[in-house]
């Protein structure tokens, strides 16, 4: 019988301490999407969650966080522990929160840091078939003709969608009267519908629907999609500073720790540079990926905030 010691009670003691904090899971991480789910970002959020539980061994949650124009889950992550279990999944809107917005819960520039910037994808101006446009210019020549009597819809008011266009009619000296609605889907409707003649949205809104109902006139950005070979871009249109992106990226309470923020990005990284999940983001999204880090994102994003607030505050538009 072996003889039990000081020793060996003390290693027991120690091995008894130990054991359960290395047994014990590592905490569960959240992905925050500030909208609904169906969207873009949702379905990235999602992407992204399955492959990270299998890549980091860990459960990975979307959850789904909407309203004030996605502050109100931009804030829930801006105020968690920046331990590296809470992340934000968002969308180009994200930069228009503090001039939309007169009192946001957060500082986006201040209280959310930069990880990763997935891609871009241009917006685009769709009418539908019935109507007579078969370019923008054609839109602007009736508006001329008749002030406010072409309507176009967007996914709501302060969107990207309806920043550009107002951006676009205010540079052609026409008057398009807008129609905000609460998703893509009951817009998309209404166009194909035929009771708005025009819809601005993202390039994956616009090109799924495309066909005997719905005609492209315009795309806002600096190259043509190459579904969309045949449409102007608002450059060749005339408009050489209208460029507007849709745009995905993941953001972490401020003050994580960067050797945490790097290993965020370095495994988004890795799984959206997998050649099958790269050519689903292009075929579903139209997503030109960036696939850029924190510092690159923060300068892109800093931009995006000045664009679109700048745009805001000239024509006093209003959530």
């Amino acid at each position: 019988m072996r003889k039990i010691t000081r020793r060996t009670l003390l290693a027991a003691s120690a091995a008894f301490a130990v054991t359960p904090a290395l047994a014990q899971p590592a905490k569960v991480m959240t992905l925050v999407v500030p909208f609904p789910p169906g969207g873009s970002t949702d379905a990235l959020a999602r992407l992204l969650q399955a492959h990270l539980q299998t890549r980091l061994g860990r459960t990975v949650l979307v959850e789904n966080k909407s309203g004030a124009a996605g502050s109100l889950g931009a804030a829930q992550v801006a105020k968690s522990a920046p331990d590296g279990n809470t992340f934000l999944v968002t969308f180009d809107s994200h930069a228009v929160i503090p001039a939309i917005l007169e009192k946001p819960q957060l500082d986006v520039e201040k209280d959310l840091m930069p990880v990763f910037l997935v891609g871009t994808a241009p917006y685009v101006i769709a009418a539908n078939a019935s109507r007579p446009f078969k370019t923008f210019a054609d839109v602007i020549a009736a508006s001329k003709a008749k002030p406010g009597s072409i309507q176009y819809a967007s996914v709501g008011i302060g969107t990207l969608g309806h920043l550009a266009m107002t951006m676009l009619a205010k540079q052609a000296g026409v008057d398009i009267t807008h129609v905000p609605y609460r998703g893509g889907g009951p817009a998309m409707n209404d166009v194909l519908g035929g009771h708005v003649d025009l819809i601005a949205g993202s390039a994956a809104l616009i090109t799924a629907q495309l066909g005997p109902n719905l005609r492209p006139l315009l795309q806002l950005g600096r190259e043509r999609l190459p579904s969309l070979k045949d449409t102007q871009t608002s450059m060749e249109a005339g408009f050489p500073d209208s460029e507007t992106l849709a745009w995905w990226g993941v953001f972490a309470p401020t003050g994580t720790q960067s050797d945490v923020v790097d290993s965020m990005a370095k495994s988004v990284k890795e799984i959206l540079s997998e050649p099958a999940i790269a050519a689903q983001l292009r075929d579903t999204q139209q997503m030109s990926l960036l696939l850029a880090d924190g510092k690159d994102f923060g300068t892109f994003f800093a931009k995006q905030v000045s664009i679109w607030g700048k745009v805001v505050r000239e024509n006093n538009i209003k959530a």
